[in-house]
């Protein structure tokens, strides 16, 4: 579902990702880690065409992102780190626009518009302006929004960012089933205990390269760290960084 083949952004002398080669098949839930300043965003902005790689290629269900870019974004479902809305627009209002953005079926929208605000808890707000809603009500917001066209392919930065416990525990399940369902996800986090508990494969990125991929068990194994934890295989694989 994913392909990045020698991927690499750079900033006047700065390569914020260099030579990333990745695949990410259908229907996997993948975790993407690294410390702060890795490139774990700026990878994030390009595989959603967000961002021009400076060289490499993108290529999401088999289509270049650089050569095809709008048919390449519909089928992808991106819910950024912070959840940037029109809040002069009520929530209902919001996913017609989106709707009308991926062209979901003009007969179909608001069934469906209806059943993810019931989802995300957000029904009894459905006609309310977005300006009074918490952080955690638009990060919700925006995840029904990514959701609406159905996209075979989410990509997720920060996903837990503002939500309370219960919209924690409602997440993970919910990224856990659509898996199963055979949706792929590509989800940026910090919380590595998330990662461990839900990811199928995790890679991790430290200064703009791609030091290693795997399962759980597998990047353990590399680091030496017996029956740790991912923190104690993150620590150890990225020696050296600049950790807080």
């Amino acid at each position: 579902m994913i392909r990045l083949e020698n991927l690499s952004k750079v900033y006047g002398d700065t390569k914020a990702v260099s030579g990333l080669d990745l695949h990410v098949p259908a229907g996997e839930l993948f975790g993407f880690i690294g410390p702060n300043g890795a490139g774990k965003t700026t990878t994030i902005r390009m595989v959603g065409g967000l961002l021009a790689p400076s060289g490499g290629r993108v290529i999401i269900d088999g289509i270049d992102m650089a050569r095809d870019p709008e048919t390449a974004k519909r089928r992808i479902g991106l819910i950024p780190d912070r959840p940037f809305l029109y809040e002069k627009l009520t929530a209902m209002e919001f996913l017609k626009f989106t709707a009308d953005l991926y062209q979901v079926e003009k007969n179909g929208w608001r069934q469906r518009a209806e059943g993810l605000l019931a989802m995300f808890v957000l029904d009894d707000r459905a006609h309310e302006l977005i300006e009074s809603f918490s952080h955690g009500m638009k990060q919700r917001l925006i995840m029904a929004a990514a959701l609406l066209h159905q996209p075979p392919l989410l990509i997720v930065d920060e996903p837990m960012v503002g939500l309370d416990p219960r919209g924690i525990r409602m997440v993970r399940h919910l990224f856990r089933e659509l898996a199963a369902a055979g949706t792929t996800i590509f989800m940026s986090t910090h919380t590595l205990k998330l990662a461990e508990d839900i990811c199928d494969r995790i890679g991790i990125i430290n200064a703009g390269r791609l030091i290693a991929t795997g399962t759980i068990d597998q990047l353990k194994e590399a680091a030496r760290v017996g029956a740790a934890d991912l923190e104690a295989a993150f620590l150890t694989l990225t020696a050296g960084a600049d950790e807080p």
